[in-house]
């Protein structure tokens, strides 16, 4: 059987496959028998239906204009072991399509223009209807980051967060905004209709309001509130759910989202696997693949993939975030009350806000950042990454890279794959979860010379620097150069470690052959679209045959991005093998076996390093500091016998087990391609 939600034909009243070869007029004995069983219409001929249609079925409901019913044989499965026999009861129906084995009940106004698929529940419900004709939700412009305007996207059924990215941040490239702008507005008027659709098998109890609204297969919709000009785009492999008191309007939903809890949300575009809970409230504002929203709420907000916020004291306002974690009573201020809601902030990726922390905007902060306190300058830490943000004495303070060796950001990069609820195959978001990337390398790269030029010009013995409106201490300026080059040091080697790993070298030309890389794409600047890394080189030819019109579908667009995913792997060894070139200060064709020993054993040295400073700061979390509140009514023994029955021991736990074998693994690993590449000196 055709879905209409995916052919998104436009008849006003388009036929229907309901597995019967034709649909028939009502007979006679069926029409006396409806009006028995309370049924009523003002022109029956404009009723038909499939051959094995019972009247028996259709009780004490109201049809009018034209109306199509399928079969009603089965029996219905409910909430608590209940069943029910499929039909229709205690309703009213307006120029409809009913599919097979449908059971509607209990609609205290009706239902009209809809096409209701197979195996259908609408139970207890208000409304549900559509007006003249809908692009049910596509085509909404949300008013992103800039919340006075400027930087709107146009949301449509199939929207990925790198599409929206270029929408958003390519304003300087008109002409591919108006490319952009005019596929969307294509896509919505081939969705544009008359006629609603509620998909196989979903469930719509215990409504309200429900107006020009697409409801894809298998969604479970129940207690809602008001849902209006929108489109629920479930399937079967992952079901939405909008639950008890939702208001929405002006929307699209994804596959596997849930928006329950009274959430309210206007203008807004929901990603695949997203939640948004416990009365949040969201405007102008889109969240991609497995964000959360609890308690707290959004206004013109970028939320890329996995930005989480759980606290009903915070507020994101006009900022692009990813992978953010954000703490209770974090906020920003975009209004400088001169010439409105104009500004605009950029917290890159991985980085999380502590409690009661507050930027004034304008202001960017780098790429896994720390943010503490109160920062009222507009700074701009972005070639800074892997930092402590921090307020002193009403002071920005930057501990630059020290966030390198914190576990929890290495608890991060592990969790989001894990976390990772999206189940339909068919992923809008392509999400690169590594930690340390060109993207990053490159901004540690540009964070060392910075740091080298701010002490060089500003003297050895200078108790602080400034740098971008924010201060830093000189150890923490000579421990960030450091620490930066240890995460250097490593990306290099993790890169040149997974080039030559399981390969065999007769001789140096082998292993220089080895090293060349597949593509002359990589080198240079990396951009981070929204959870997708990709060289700019890339962008800039996709966003050029934007321009040309050799990109000119969504769907062209969407394999560009796919393209750029998946050629990651070659792109990465590409940038490095560059950076490896300007190292060494030689090309990889003159590259020697010591050369190759002397950079897995600066990766050996960097690995280890690194590690035991997260062994270290791991164990911070088992000092007696950490025990306090435990062992209530007991002594000291009784203390830590309570904390490691809740928490476990320092030597049992997980993160420290995995270090620990982190460790041996990475070293033997190094030793056994050092040793393998020993053999070729000489030759």
């Amino acid at each position: 059987m055709t879905s209409y939600l995916e052919t998104g034909r436009q008849e006003i009243m388009p036929e229907y496959d309901t597995g019967q070869d034709l649909f028939r007029p009502l007979s006679a004995e069926q029409i006396t028998q409806l009006t028995e069983q309370g049924c009523s219409c003002e022109d029956w001929s404009g009723v038909e239906v499939a051959d094995g249609f019972k009247a028996e079925t259709v009780k004490s409901t109201h049809f009018c204009g034209r109306i199509k019913l399928g079969v009603f044989e089965k029996r219905i499965s409910f909430f608590g072991g209940v069943k029910k026999p499929a039909g229709i009861s205690h309703a009213t129906i307006h120029n409809c399509t009913i599919g097979n084995n449908v059971y509607i009940s209990h609609v205290r106004n009706y239902i009209a223009n809809y096409i209701i698929e197979d195996e259908v529940v609408i139970d207890n419900i208000d409304l549900l209807a559509v007006e003249g004709k809908s692009t049910f939700g596509n085509g909404t412009e949300v008013a992103v980051v800039n919340e006075s305007g400027g930087r709107e996207i146009p949301i449509y059924d199939r929207l990925s967060a790198h599409t929206a990215y270029v929408i958003a941040f390519y304003r300087h490239r008109p002409e591919v905004i108006g490319k952009l702008q005019q596929m969307i507005a294509d896509y919505s008027a081939s969705v544009k209709s008359s006629m609603g659709v509620v998909g196989k098998g979903a469930r719509l109890i215990n409504c309200r309001i429900i107006k020009n609204v697409k409801v894809g297969a298998a969604s479970l919709i129940e207690g809602v509130s008001r849902l209006e000009n929108g489109s629920i785009n479930s399937c079967s492999e992952d079901p939405v759910y909008i639950g008890p008191g939702v208001f929405a309007q002006d929307f699209i939903v994804c596959d596997g989202a849930k928006i329950t809890d009274g959430t309210i949300i206007d203008k807004c575009f929901i990603g695949q696997g997203t939640v948004l809970a416990k009365q949040y409230s969201a405007e102008n504002s889109v969240f991609f693949a497995n964000c959360g929203g609890f308690h707290g709420e959004a206004c013109s907000i970028f939320a890329g993939p996995y930005t989480v916020t759980h606290h009903k004291s915070t507020l994101l306002i006009a900022g692009l975030f990813s992978f953010l974690n954000a703490g209770s009573g974090t906020n920003q201020s975009n209004h400088m009350y001169k010439l409105g809601p104009t500004h605009q902030g950029i917290i890159e990726r991985g980085s999380k806000t502590a409690s009661d922390s507050y930027i004034l905007w304008p202001a960017k902060v780098g790429a896994f950042t720390v943010v503490m306190g109160r920062h009222y300058k507009n700074s701009d830490t972005s070639d800074l990454p892997f930092s402590y943000l921090i307020e002193h004495e009403d002071e920005s303070v930057l501990v630059p890279g020290v966030n390198l060796r914190n576990v929890g950001t290495v608890r991060d990069a592990r969790k989001w794959p894990r976390r990772d609820r999206r189940k339909d195959k068919r992923k809008l978001d392509y999400i690169n979860f590594k930690l340390l990337s060109p993207y990053t390398i490159q901004k540690m790269l540009n964070g060392c010379r910075l740091l080298a030029n701010l002490k060089a010009t500003s003297g050895q013995n200078t108790d602080y620097f400034t740098y971008h409106s924010v201060k830093i201490n000189n150890s923490a300026l000579d421990r960030g150069i450091r620490l930066y080059r240890i995460g250097i040091d490593k990306f290099l080697g993790n890169c040149l470690i997974s080039r030559l790993k399981n390969k065999q070298f007769r001789n140096v030309d082998e292993l220089r052959e080895a090293l060349k890389p597949e593509t002359q794409i990589g080198p240079g600047k990396w951009v981070d679209l929204a959870g997708l890394f990709a060289p700019e080189r890339v962008v800039q030819k996709m966003l050029g045959d934007i321009e040309n019109g050799v990109i000119d579908t969504l769907e062209h667009l969407a394999e560009a991005f796919e393209s750029m995913y998946k050629s990651y792997p070659a792109y990465e060894w590409a940038w490095a093998a560059n950076v490896l070139q300007q190292h060494l200060g030689k090309m990889l064709d003159r590259i020697t076996p010591d050369d190759i020993i002397g950079l897995v054993t600066r990766w050996k040295t960097a690995v280890i390093e690194l590690d035991q400073m997260i062994y270290a700061d791991t164990k911070k979390e088992f000092a007696e500091t950490a025990q306090i509140g435990y062992g209530l009514d007991g002594g000291k023994d009784t203390v830590q016998h309570d904390f490691e029955q809740v928490i476990g021991t320092f030597e049992e736990n997980n993160i420290v087990l995995e270090i620990k074998k982190h460790i041996a693994g990475k070293a033997a690993l190094g030793d056994e391609l050092i040793s393998q590449i020993q053999q070729l000196n000489g030759q």
